[in-house]
C-alpha cells in the first residue's frame, strides 16, 4: 500500500516542499530510504522503528520503501522523522490518507515517540503558509511558530497524539499569534549603553555618524582604550527593528538553529563578533549544501571584527562585496543562494603589533618592518570600504575617574533617529535606506556642497591621494553630518569633519 505526505527541508535561509513517499509491500522485511538522504536521515529507520513500538503501534514485517522527492535534492537532519513514521502508518492502515494533503509534517522523533525540537521551524513555516498547507511540528517549536500572522500552525507533544488527532481521536492545540509578546520584547531594554564610556569622544561621535548613516567604521588604538566597549554599544543607538526585519532576522537565525536558547536577544539588532581565526567560509557562508556564515546572522544588525589585522586574508578578501552590495550570493553545481548581508561593519585595531606604537606610556617594541607588515594585512580596496577612519588614544586618568554624567545611547538615539527620519524622506521608494547605499547618481543629485566646501573637498583629494571610492565616501559622510544638524546644504564645515574620518588613508596604510 502507498502514502504520501508533505515534509520540507531547510536549504539556506529558505525551506522547500519535500513529499515523502512510502510503499508496504510483502518480501523480506526491510526499510530502505532512497532519495538524497545523508546519515541522520538514514539513521532516522532506527528512531522511527522504536517510536512506532513504544507509542503502541504494531507494524508488519515488510518490505518498507520510503522516497524523498524531489530526489535530486540533498536531505539532511532528522526533521524527516514525524513525516516518515505518519507516512508508515497511513500505508500500513493505521491512519485516514483522505485528509493528509493538506498537512506539512516536520519534527524529530525520541525513541519512546514524543516529539523533538527542529531548527528552520519559522522558514518551513513561512513556506507553510505560501502553500497554503497547515503545518503540525513539535511543541518545543512554539515560540517560534507563534510568531508568523495568518498561518495555521499545531502543535504536538507525541507521535502518538498526532496520529490520533488524525483519526479524529484526540484534538491537538491550534497555535495563536501573539503580537503582544513581540512588542513587549521589542521594547525590552539594552544591555550596553554608551553613559559607561568614559572619554572619547571623537570616538563616540563616529559612532553616532555610523549609526545615523549605516557607514562602516574602523577604531584604531592601544589596548584598553575602548573600542570594543564602543562597539558593542553601536547598537543601542540603532533604530529598533521594525515587524519585517525583526521576522527576516528571526527567519535567519532559526535556520542556523539560534533559536533554542529563546527569542529576546532577537529582539534588537544583532551584534556578532567572530573571533579572528574563524574560516572563510564561517565568515561569509558556505559549505558543500550553503549555511549563512557570520555577515548573514549579523544582516539587519552590527558586524564587530576586533583584532581586524589577524583575521585570514582570504576572510578578509571576502568581505568586499558583502560590504558594498548588503548580499552574498553562494553557487553551487545544481543551485544557487542568495543570503542577505546588510549589516553595519566596525573593525577594531591596534596601531601595531604590540598595540603602543601611538602609547605616550609604553614604549613600542615594533621594528618599522613589523609595522609596515602588519598594516598590509588590510588591502586598499578593504580600506576603502570602510567610511569612518578613527584614532583612538588610550583613556586618561582625568577621564576614567570623571564624575561628570555621561550622554546615554537614549539620547544618542533620538538624533539617530532625526537623521534617519530625514533619509526615509529622501528614499521614499526604498525602504531602510540610508546615506551609506546611495549610488553615484544619488550622490551627485543629494551631496552636492556648497563652494567653500567644494574646494577644500578638492584639496584634500590633492592631499589624501584618495580614490574615487574615498571622495564620494566624503560625500557620504558629509551628508550624514548635515542631517544631524537637519542641515538642508552641506556646509564647509560638513566636510571638514568627514575629511577628518579619511585623512588616515595615508597617515597608517599610505
Amino acid at each position: 500500500m502507498l502514502s504520501r505526505i508533505c515534509s520540507a527541508t531547510c536549504l539556506g535561509i529558505d525551506a522547500y516542499l519535500v513529499e515523502i513517499e512510502v510503499d508496504v509491500a510483502n518480501g523480506l522485511p526491510q526499510v530502505a530510504i532512497v532519495g538524497l538522504p545523508d546519515q541522520a536521515v538514514r539513521e532516522s529507520k532506527e528512531r522511527v522503528k522504536s517510536a512506532l513500538r513504544n507509542s503502541g503501534f504494531s507494524i508488519a514485517p515488510k518490505k518498507i520503501t520510503i522516497n524523498l522527492a524531489p530526489a535530486d535534492v540533498k536531505k539532511e537532519g532528522p526533521a524527516y522523522d514525524l513525516p516518515i513514521a505518519l507516512a508508515i502508518l497511513a500505508a500500513s492502515g493505521f491512519l485516514k490518507q483522505d485528509e493528509l494533503h493538506k498537512f506539512l509534517f516536520v519534527g524529530e522523533l525520541a525513541l519512546d515517540g514524543s516529539l523533538r525540537e527542529i531548527k528552520g521551524a519559522l522558514p518551513v513555516a513561512h513556506l507553510a503558509r505560501r502553500k497554503n498547507l497547515s503545518l503540525v511540528l513539535p511543541e518545543a517549536n512554539l515560540k517560534e511558530a507563534r510568531l508568523l500572522d495568518n498561518a495555521s500552525i499545531y502543535t504536538a507533544r507525541s507521535l502518538k497524539q498526532v496520529a490520533h488527532w488524525l483519526n479524529g481521536e484526540e484534538p491537538l492545540s491550534k497555535v495563536p499569534y501573539l503580537e503582544d509578546v513581540i512588542h513587549s520584547e521589542i521594547s525590552s531594554k539594552e544591555e550596553f549603553d554608551f553613559s559607561d564610556v568614559k572619554g572619547q569622544f571623537h570616538a563616540k561621535r563616529a559612532a553616532e555618524i555610523a549609526a545615523s548613516g549605516s557607514h562602516n567604521l574602523l577604531l584604531i588604538g592601544p589596548p584598553g582604550a575602548g573600542k570594543t566597549m564602543i562597539a558593542k554599544r553601536v547598537s543601542s543607538i540603532l533604530p529598533q527593528l521594525s515587524r519585517s526585519e525583526y521576522l527576516e532576522i528571526a527567519k535567519i537565525h532559526s535556520a542556523a538553529g539560534l533559536m533554542s536558547n529563546g527569542l529576546p536577544s532577537l529582539f534588537r539588532r544583532p551584534f556578532r563578533a567572530p573571533h579572528h581565526t574563524i574560516s572563510q567560509i564561517g565568515l561569509v557562508g558556505g559549505g558543500s549544501v550553503p549555511r549563512p556564515g557570520e555577515i548573514t546572522l549579523a544582516h539587519g544588525g552590527v558586524l564587530f571584527l576586533d583584532e581586524f589585522p589577524e583575521f585570514r586574508r582570504d576572510a578578509i578578501e571576502a568581505l568586499r562585496a558583502p560590504i558594498e552590495e548588503g548580499w552574498i550570493l553562494i553557487s553551487r553545481a545544481k543551485m544557487t543562494f542568495l543570503f542577505p548581508a546588510q549589516f553595519l561593519t566596525i573593525c577594531a585595531m591596534n596601531p601595531c603589533p604590540c598595540g603602543y606604537l601611538t602609547s605616550s606610556k609604553h614604549a613600542c617594541r615594533c621594528s618599522m618592518s613589523q609595522i609596515q607588515k602588519y598594516h598590509q594585512k588590510i588591502s586598499g580596496p578593504i580600506l576603502d570600504r570602510i567610511d569612518l577612519h578613527v584614532e583612538m588614544p588610550a583613556i586618561e586618568y582625568q577621564d576614567l575617574v570623571s564624575q561628570i554624567p555621561q550622554e546615554s545611547s537614549n539620547d544618542i538615539r533620538k538624533r539617530v533617529l532625526r537623521a534617519r527620519e530625514i533619509q526615509a524622506k529622501r528614499f521614499p521608494r526604498s525602504v531602510g535606506k540610508t546615506n551609506a547605499l546611495m549610488a553615484v547618481s544619488e550622490i551627485r543629485k543629494y551631496c552636492t556642497p556648497t563652494e567653500s566646501g567644494k574646494k577644500l573637498l578638492e584639496q584634500a583629494m590633492k592631499e589624501l591621494g584618495l580614490s574615487a571610492r574615498g571622495y564620494h565616501k566624503i560625500l557620504k559622510i558629509s551628508r550624514t553630518i548635515s542631517d544631524l544638524t537637519e542641515s538642508e546644504t552641506i556646509q564647509e564645515e560638513h566636510i571638514a569633519e568627514a575629511i577628518q574620518y579619511r585623512s588616515l588613508d595615508r597617515n597608517w596604510f599610505g
